[in-house]
């Protein structure tokens, strides 16, 4: 069956609904960000991802203006840099105002990891979880229509919700995820917490090694889907929110079109690292991994 335009959405565990796969923009520039994010919402994207540290938030609130979609019906995602921890309210108010909105629909912090403004190290004496106590506020006054994580361990998601004070549980955890890194421990935990998974580098990020395994190819081959095609398919399947990023218009097109796998093929995609190893892409400073 040859793939076809995915509609699939999800219920976070506050009631609200996401799109299942959404427009990536890391390392876009505002200018590709503004085209790329146009073209997704003209045609059939409802869910954008942005961040503060990307640099792009102005190009992407023009391009939700370009594309003549009202902003209610856009779920938009942004994040908090590791040098705004102590004050996620006014990075947020910076961040509404290079969007040009009002609210976004999800606000992460984008890694647990405070840093000082002029480095890249890790800033041992402030919490990530002080910051995530600080953001929770923000639903509240409706600048987040909810709030959530990014690249946090099972551990350190396990002391953030042991913590007393924190009252709103996390709507997602935005990992790293494709068949080379599956984190199933992980993955089950969250989804025992009711936390939905997000997968950014789907596709396995530039230079990716899962577009020369030819067990993939294969199956791709096999459903009349590219090698990306088939990738956002299993990471859909798996009901994960997936993340592909591009600024090629065909590509845009194509990576929300998607096959349904059979059992055979979506386990041989899920078991891949034990034949090619766990390879993780997005490689930080502070890693905190």
């Amino acid at each position: 069956m040859a793939p076809s335009h995915n509609h699939t959405t999800y219920r976070l565990h506050d009631g609200s609904e996401i799109p299942a796969i959404a427009l990536g923009t890391w390392r876009s520039s505002n200018e590709d960000a503004q085209k790329a994010v146009k073209i997704a919402l003209q045609n059939g994207y409802k869910h954008i991802d942005t961040a503060s540290a990307y640099g792009n938030e102005e190009g992407v609130g023009k391009g939700i203006k370009e594309s003549g979609v009202k902003r209610e019906r856009i779920f938009l995602t942004t994040k908090l840099w590791n040098t705004e921890h102590k004050n996620p309210e006014a990075a947020l108010d910076a961040s509404l105002k290079r969007l040009g909105t009002d609210y976004v629909d999800l606000y992460l912090m984008h890694w647990p990891v405070s840093n000082d403004d002029d480095r890249e190290s890790k800033d041992e004496d402030y919490d990530y979880i002080e910051t995530y106590k600080a953001m929770q506020p923000l639903v509240e006054t409706g600048k987040a229509k909810a709030i959530g994580i990014s690249n946090f361990t099972k551990e350190r998601v396990q002391k953030l919700l042991a913590d007393k004070d924190v009252t709103i549980k996390p709507v997602v955890n935005q990992i790293e995820a494709h068949p080379l890194l599956v984190q199933p421990e992980l993955t089950e935990y969250l989804t025992q917490e009711n936390i939905f998974v997000e997968a950014y580098s789907p596709l396995g990020s530039q230079g990716s090694p899962l577009f020369n395994v030819p067990a993939i190819k294969e199956i791709a081959q096999k459903y009349d889907a590219s090698v990306g095609q088939l990738l956002i398919s299993w990471a859909v399947q798996r009901k994960t929110v997936v993340l592909p990023k591009s600024v090629n218009e065909d590509r845009i097109k194509e990576n929300i079109q998607t096959v349904h796998l059979k059992k055979d093929d979506f386990e041989a995609l899920t078991n891949l690292s034990g034949k090619y190893g766990v390879q993780r892409t997005n490689v930080v400073p502070w890693n905190v991994f």
